[in-house]
């Protein structure tokens, strides 16, 4: 597994070693020895999501202000492009966006830790999508920035309007949000 600091350092990409034969294909998606070893983190993950979009479906600005998610994602079946955003005031790298593209042909991993927003857009016809989350989901403390902010500047590669959420087109700019210390 080789895991690696991306733009910002926070936040990591993870690619396994893939072991595949004409039968298929083996790998750890997952290891915390390995984790542990290598970034110094002691991620406890308590709860695993697994959500199902279509294409040109955008997920996000999504946090929560208390009770914080730490992320792991990554893609099972299509392709996504995936975000994370800094929201930690005291950051040098605040309001700044890293995005890589996760799909079930790379078997790429994201950490989004702890302190950003997270979001992404589905590429391929369908994709599913897992979360491995540190803190459990606390709909109260759920913020969403919208996908579009100007004063962040994600370059979403999209092809006409994205498709949203009620929740997410009602997002709110970076400046008016309520953002960690």
């Amino acid at each position: 597994m080789k895991i690696s600091a991306t733009a910002i350092p926070d936040v990591l990409l993870i690619e396994p070693t893939v072991f595949g034969d004409e039968r298929g294909f083996f790998f750890e998606s997952y290891n915390e020895r390995v984790w542990q070893e290598v970034t110094g983190l002691a991620t406890r993950f308590v709860q695993d999501n697994h959500s199902r979009s279509l294409a040109g479906v955008l997920r996000g600005i999504h946090y929560q202000i208390k009770q914080p998610q730490g992320k792991m994602v990554r893609v099972v079946s299509g392709e996504v492009f995936d975000v994370a955003v800094d929201l930690r005031r005291s950051s040098p790298t605040c309001g700044q966006w890293v995005g890589e593209r996760l799909s079930a042909q790379n078997k790429k991993c994201l950490w989004v830790p702890e302190g950003f927003g997270h979001g992404f857009l589905v590429l391929s016809e369908v994709a599913e999508f897992l979360y491995r989350t540190t803190d459990f989901w606390a709909p109260e403390h759920e913020r969403c920035i919208i996908w579009n902010d100007p004063d962040i500047g994600i370059q979403w590669p999209l092809v006409g309007q994205p498709i949203l959420s009620e929740k997410d087109s009602r997002g709110v700019l970076l400046c008016e949000a309520e953002l960690y210390e």
